[in-house]
């Protein structure tokens, strides 16, 4: 069968992966020059099953509205790009912020993101990539007793779900990052996830794509994708700015761009782009450097050593397709490293980034059948489409080739929106 997926970034890649090991004659079409060029660029690094929450959580309405007013924030509003597509999406995501949502919603993603873990060791054991990986666990910081208190609620899910966590005072810390030895009295204890790993997103995906070539996976790239052609109820075309492109079967894995697509064959999706931020800059002293990730409860930012680079990312801002980087944003990514691990890098070599991560209002994201018979969807997956990135492929793959799917898909198609 000859299938297109739209989208040639982390999730695109594995998506094109999968269905070719399955035997199909595979295109992927991207406007960018290479793959991984947008969201996928520059993130975090961490593949984090035990991270994973929706940022719609009890108490978040409340939180935003302080955050608002404060310099050193993990959300903020950029009022000037707020449009009604901003304002609709906002009021889906607050109707989110309640316990019983909140469970729900963290439960569906923590079942794809630990499932995805379970694909990457499997593709370690197959393939020779080399991405900085490194499987340290994360180590999630509180600064107050009260944060500490709050992630009591995270806790149960984790042991529901048999996610192994421990439950660290601030000096049992120092046993797994002891880099923050100098800064120690910032924070009063953590929570630590042993089988999260971290990575480089953008080494990955180029890596995998060469892959994909063995395979015969074809990468049109320098290409826009302007509509899609719908006959009835299938899609027969895309058409690009290089001519239009026919196909069996279509994957949409745009990311935020998912959105306006098909709105031209009138499918809506509640997918909105949702502004992160990152910097990246030399590894100056290791033994001040954090050993694996480190996540700032309080500014929502982890800290992530990816080789001899340390990547800093977090934030969440609505500002619509905005790409600018306005120097109160650099200062906001900036706090947390120059806190906690003030000797562990070059900041005079820091280099900004700026991502649109594709968020759904609950988190989940958004996977397989639309009620167009050869449509598949896999976008949403919001600060998680690293984490969540081989998970969502394989399981969109084994729903095209008919196969049993090896997790539950309650909750993770569009359906739930209808």
């Amino acid at each position: 069968m000859k299938i297109v997926v739209l989208g040639a970034g982390v999730i695109g890649v594995t998506t094109a992966w999968y269905l070719a090991k399955s035997g199909h004659e595979v295109t992927v079409v991207d406007r960018r020059p290479d793959v991984a060029m947008e969201t996928s660029f520059a993130n975090a690094g961490q593949i984090s099953p035990g991270y994973s929450a929706p940022w719609a959580a009890p108490g978040i309405p409340l939180k935003a509205m302080k955050w608002l007013t404060q310099d050193l924030a993990p959300f903020k509003l950029s009022y000037k790009d707020l449009d009604m597509h901003s304002l609709i999406w906002m009021m889906k995501m607050l109707a989110n912020c309640n316990k019983h949502d909140y469970y729900i919603n963290k439960s569906r993603m923590m079942r794809v993101a630990q499932y995805s873990l379970q694909c990457f060791q499997s593709i370690r054991n197959e393939l020779n990539i080399e991405y900085d990986q490194r499987m340290l666990g994360t180590l999630q910081v509180f600064r107050t007793q009260k944060q500490i208190d709050a992630s009591k609620k995270d806790i149960a899910v984790l042991q529901e779900s048999h996610v192994e966590h421990q439950v660290l005072s601030a000096q049992e810390c120092l046993q797994f990052e002891p880099a923050l030895k100098e800064n120690i009295h910032k924070i009063v204890g953590g929570l630590r996830l042993p089988n999260d790993e971290i990575g480089n997103c953008q080494k990955f995906t180029t890596q995998l794509a060469e892959h994909c070539k063995k395979l015969g996976v074809i990468f049109l790239m320098d290409t826009n994708i302007i509509s899609l052609n719908k006959n009835s109820n299938v899609i027969q075309s895309v058409i690009t700015d290089k001519g239009e492109i026919l196909a069996d079967s279509f994957v949409l894995a745009l990311g935020s761009y998912s959105t306006h697509l098909l709105r031209g064959i009138d499918i809506k999706i509640p997918v909105y782009p949702i502004k992160g931020y990152s910097l990246s800059m030399p590894i100056l002293n290791e033994n001040y450097a954090p050993m694996s990730t480190v996540m700032d409860e309080t500014y929502k930012v982890a800290m992530t050593r990816l080789g001899n680079t340390i990547r800093v990312g977090g934030m969440a801002e609505i500002a619509s397709y905005n790409l600018q980087i306005p120097p109160a944003r650099k200062k906001n990514i900036s706090h947390s490293i120059l806190d906690l691990f003030p000797k562990a890098g070059d900041y005079s070599k820091a280099e900004f980034w700026t991502g649109l991560r594709p968020m759904t209002p609950d988190g989940t994201p958004i996977l397989g059948k639309t009620e167009i018979e050869n449509l598949y969807l896999n976008t949403g997956h919001g600060t998680l489409g690293w984490t969540m990135s081989l998970g969502c492929a394989k399981y969109v793959s084994d729903m095209i080739n008919n196969h049993p799917l090896e997790i539950d898909d309650e909750g993770l198609s569009i359906n739930r929106y209808q």
